[in-house]
């Protein structure tokens, strides 16, 4: 049954209801794409900004290959954040039941693209990342970027899905909160946890899964979004 986690909203609005596995499994999709691309990609985050930024600075000092690939990984996943908006707003605006929905369809289309072009170029096979590493390195920080700003525009009742620092956190403080009978704390962790372990379980799924089929390995990721679709709320 869906779990309503959304805070209180005027009678007139919608309230949406999301899956209770929504957060794992979007924290499992995040994990398993960024590990698989760090491996793939010559140490390329594609869901996250802030390791490429520290890899890029950690470069200056020590040198360092594929300082291109993860420069340019940036306005790809800002271009990812701007699909998400621009399509929460124009879908938004027309008063369209399939918002999340769609995002989701967007983001599984990138992933395949992502896939597609690993197969076919193969990047992996080079000995310094080039033309195809950062083809195929954009397009995974596009579907990430994607992620990442359906997480902020649809999702931003559910648990935070690609960052985990923060969650984990949380999870001390409500631990040491709860433990001293604090049930808004206790209700609290038992929301984060799970997605903090699906992240862990993501991030060592794609690692095993790129060794074994390269970027044939992205494909069941996007079964799991098609998954989501299916458990997506209509009204958000």
């Amino acid at each position: 049954m869906p779990t309503d986690i959304s805070s209180a909203t005027p009678a007139s609005s919608p309230v949406p209801v999301f899956h209770a596995w929504m957060a794992p499994l979007l924290a499992l999709v995040a994990a398993y794409i960024d590990t698989l691309g760090f491996i793939a990609l010559f140490g390329l985050f594609t869901a996250h900004v802030t390791g490429n930024f520290v890899l890029i600075g950690a470069a200056f000092v020590h040198g360092g290959s594929g300082m291109t690939l993860k420069f340019l990984a940036f306005p790809a996943f800002i271009a990812g954040v701007l699909v998400a908006k621009w399509t929460h707003g124009f879908l938004s605006a027309r008063g369209s039941t399939r918002v999340l929905k769609t995002l989701l369809a967007l983001e599984a289309l990138f992933l395949f693209s992502f896939a597609m072009t690993g197969i076919l170029l193969r990047p992996d096979l080079d000995a310094n990342p080039g033309y195809t590493a950062i083809a195929t390195g954009m397009l995974g920080a596009l579907a990430m970027g994607l992620q990442n700003g359906t997480s902020r525009l649809s999702l931003s009742s559910l648990v935070p899905t690609t960052v985990m620092t923060g969650n984990v956190t949380q999870i001390v403080i409500d631990l040491v909160d709860a433990a001293s009978g604090n049930i808004v704390a206790r209700e609290r962790t038992r929301r984060f946890i799970p997605a903090v372990a699906g992240f862990v379980v993501g991030a060592v799924g794609g690692a095993v899964a790129y060794i074994g089929m390269g970027f044939m390995a992205v494909l069941p990721v996007i079964a799991v979004l098609l998954v989501l679709i299916r458990l997506a709320d209509p009204r958000v």
